[in-house]
């Protein structure tokens, strides 16, 4: 499989910055005009581009960056868009920097100096901070705290103006972009996840699509999608432990045309036994999600169909 985008189908945009990688994007869109079909597959976690600087910061760099990173989901993202025509969001800045599934406000202040911090009382940390993942990764199990030194307040400011609020305003045109041709757009926020356990008497799940529990989607394109895992014989879960972070939360607006999913791919399926090099299996995952991605594109297509007539009526949420 090839390791690079083919960028004769498509157009290319670069956006965004990386503070301290002079000249390499934080983002690259491919995007067929007109596009092929109505889906547009994101990939926030994928990103390889680290500042020299911040790999001195961080503790036991080479490990935690492969523990924090989709790992090579990219090359998978980019098979299924030359395979199905679809539209192609890959950050290059990696999450260890910033993370483009959490909220620019979702801040661990106590990552920062005193003088970075706001005045008066800390706001109340989220969930995702509590959990060492907020929108810069403080700490992974069994890692412990991941920098040597507090932030100041203005890496942050230029990590979400660099990165941050680039990627998401890359992302909200080229699903709008969609709509207005198609009637309907599908966002697919690909990621990858660490072999999960199975219960007894039943396999672990290789996928698992998430849809903030009926919020983000269609519930056609739930039901096509487990239909479709299942004709290729791949073991999938819903919502669990994976219903989608903050791309889902803000960009899906599935009565206003806009349906998304996040898939979750067990890096054992597509990696080497050490889970950091493409492995043997990346072909046939490649494969069975364009196998996906069409059937999905295709019913997105007539959901937009639908919108620009008589409406398609959506389940109850």
């Amino acid at each position: 499989m090839a390791e690079t985008w083919d960028e004769s189908d498509s157009q290319t945009e670069r956006g965004g910055w990386i503070p301290g990688a002079q000249g390499i994007a934080a983002f690259t869109l491919h995007a067929n005009e007109p596009s092929a079909i109505p889906v547009l597959i994101a990939v926030p976690h994928g990103g390889r581009a680290y500042p020299l600087a911040l790999l001195r910061d961080m503790r036991h760099a080479e490990s935690v960056a492969l523990r924090l990173e989709d790992r090579y989901v990219d090359r998978l993202a980019q098979g299924i868009a030359r395979a199905t025509g679809a539209n192609l969001l890959i950050a290059n800045a990696p999450r260890a920097m910033i993370d483009l599934n959490r909220a620019p406000d979702d801040v661990d202040w106590e990552m920062f100096s005193r003088a970075g911090r706001p005045e008066g009382p800390l706001p109340l940390p989220s969930r995702r901070v509590r959990s060492g993942l907020g929108l810069i990764p403080r700490r992974l199990p069994g890692a412990g705290d991941l920098w040597r030194r507090r932030l100041e307040r203005a890496e942050l400011d230029q990590r979400i103006a660099g990165i941050h609020q680039p990627y998401h305003a890359a992302l909200a045109s080229a699903l709008s972009a969609l709509r207005e041709r198609w009637g309907a757009a599908l966002l697919i926020d690909l990621h990858s996840m660490p072999p999960l356990s199975g219960r007894l008497g039943v396999a672990p799940p290789e996928v698992v699509v998430g849809d903030r529990f009926g919020a983000t989607c269609h519930g056609s394109l739930i039901a096509t999608a487990f239909a479709q895992l299942a004709a290729s014989g791949r073991e999938a879960a819903h919502n669990r432990p994976y219903a989608g972070g903050y791309v889902l939360e803000r960009h899906a607006d599935p009565r206003g045309g806009v349906h998304a999913l996040q898939i979750e791919i067990d890096r054992s399926r597509y990696l080497d036994p050490g889970l950091s090099e493409p492995g043997a299996g990346i072909t046939a995952m490649v494969e069975d999600l364009s196998v996906l991605v069409r059937r999905l594109a295709a019913l997105v297509s007539e959901i937009g169909q639908e919108a620009n007539g008589k409406g398609w009526p959506l389940a109850a949420e």
